[in-house]
Order: structure tokens, then sequence, then C-alpha cells
């Protein structure tokens, strides 16, 4: 790694200074899910160059890591007559399945809103909703309840001062991938902010893909729905017959 981040320092410095510019690195391109995946860490890593007015200028660093996007229904349950039942359901027109974001120092010190509402930085920026009518009473709660859950499950997540960023020039972060990954294509972002505006950015991609048994079943799943339903009714069949065989078995010795 250090090999990797001089190679990455020196290439920087050899280009052409004419502005503020950021360059940055993963430690993985591609995650490959098996039935062991639990879980891993990525590390995001890389360099300011400052222009020549920008020497001594302080910066700060954003990065963001977003999974594939998907539309979302969230649902509320009232109590009506004494049963809890879904009433009101509002749909989230596009939300990422995973979104971490690390820092050099509180969000609302190094990014103005305007800033925010232009990058799509902090977490409700980064989701886009659509179908918010004046039927549905309080309609961004749905928003911040499907905010509140995904941060439940560690999908969520926003690390304030967990970029560090050494002499003004080099800065890394840890970020956590959870166990339950969807397939797809994960964007990294790094940006370079000064008086709260972003001067630079940088992006790169992380693949996820499943492997092995795990990418048979959910091809089988995805494109052969009748096979694989005859499948899973066959195995828990067998499943079934297999643990009665044996109680009868165990019964009878």
């Amino acid at each position: 790694m250090r090999r990797l981040s001089a190679l990455l320092l020196a290439l920087f410095l050899a280009a052409p200074a004419a502005a503020q510019d950021v360059i940055a690195d993963l430690s993985q391109s591609r995650v490959s899910i098996t039935a062991r995946y639990s879980g891993l860490q990525i590390l995001v890593f890389g360099a300011i160059r400052p222009g020549p007015a920008g020497v001594g200028v302080p910066y700060d660093v954003i990065v963001t890591v977003s999974g594939p996007l998907e539309p979302v229904t969230v649902r509320r349950k009232d109590r009506i007559a004494g049963i809890w039942i879904n009433d009101a359901a509002v749909t989230i027109g596009s939300a990422p399945t995973l979104y971490k974001i690390a820092t050099t120092a509180p969000l609302d010190q190094i990014l103005s809103e305007t800033e925010d509402l232009r990058h799509s930085v902090s977490i409700p920026r980064a989701i886009r909703a659509v179908g918010l009518t004046a039927a549905v009473k309080d309609a961004p709660a749905f928003t911040e309840a499907l905010i509140r859950i995904r941060e439940n499950e560690g999908l969520y997540q926003i690390h304030e001062g967990g970029v560090s960023l050494q002499e003004g020039t080099l800065f890394r972060t840890d970020i956590d991938l959870p166990s339950n990954l969807v397939e797809g294509n994960y964007h990294a972002r790094i940006l370079l902010t000064h008086n709260k505006q972003v001067v630079a950015e940088f992006d790169d991609v992380l693949g996820v893909q499943k492997v092995g048994m795990e990418r048979w079943i959910y091809s089988l799943a995805q494109e052969q729905a009748l096979a694989y339903g005859v499948l899973s009714l066959a195995i828990a069949i067998a499943a079934g017959w297999g643990a009665s065989a044996a109680f009868r078995y165990v019964r009878g010795s």
C-alpha cells in the first residue's frame, strides 16, 4: 500500500499544476459475494494537488460511496378499529441501496447547503423523492423513515472526521461494506472543498457481484422463476422427508 501511495503521489505531482485537483484510488475494485461473505472494509486513499494560488490554503475532503439506485415504496401503519394495517404509502423514486459518507470535519462546516443541493452529498439529498402529494400528511416523514430504517441496517451512515488528512495533501479513510450488499456498481466520490465550496471531484467504481453457487441461484431466480420455484419446492420436500426419516430412526433405535 505504501508503494502504491508513493506512485500515486509521484504521478500526481508530475501533472501540470493549473488548478486544485484530487486523485484517489480504492484498495480493491471488485467485491465477490460468496456463501462466506460477511462484509468487508475498503480503503479509499489519495492526494490533493493545490493550484499555484492555493499553496498553503486549507482544504477538506468528503468521501461518499453509493450503491445501485432503486425505487422504494414506504408504507405507514395506522391503527384502525383496533387493528394495525398499512394506511398511506409514498414512492421514493430513486434511493441508493447503500450510502456511506466520511469527512475530514463536520459536514455542515465544510459544505454549504447550495453545494449540497448541487452535488447531492448528504443522505437526504442523495434520495430523489417523487409522489409526495398533499393527499398524504407529513409526506417528507416517509423519506426520513426510509433513512432511519437503513441507518439501523447499517446501509446509510455518515462518519464525520472519518477521513484523515496528513500535511494537507494525503488523505485516507476506511469504508465498511455490510454483508447485505446488492449486486451492481458502487460509485465512490471524493470531493475537495474550500470555504464550503466544491473545488474538485474524483469518481471511481467498485463492482459487486455474486459468484459460484450464489450466482447460479440468483440467475435461476431472476431468469427462470418457474424452475427456481420447482427446485425450491423439491428441496423443501426432500428436507422434510429427510427430517421425518431421521426422527423415525431415532425413535426406533
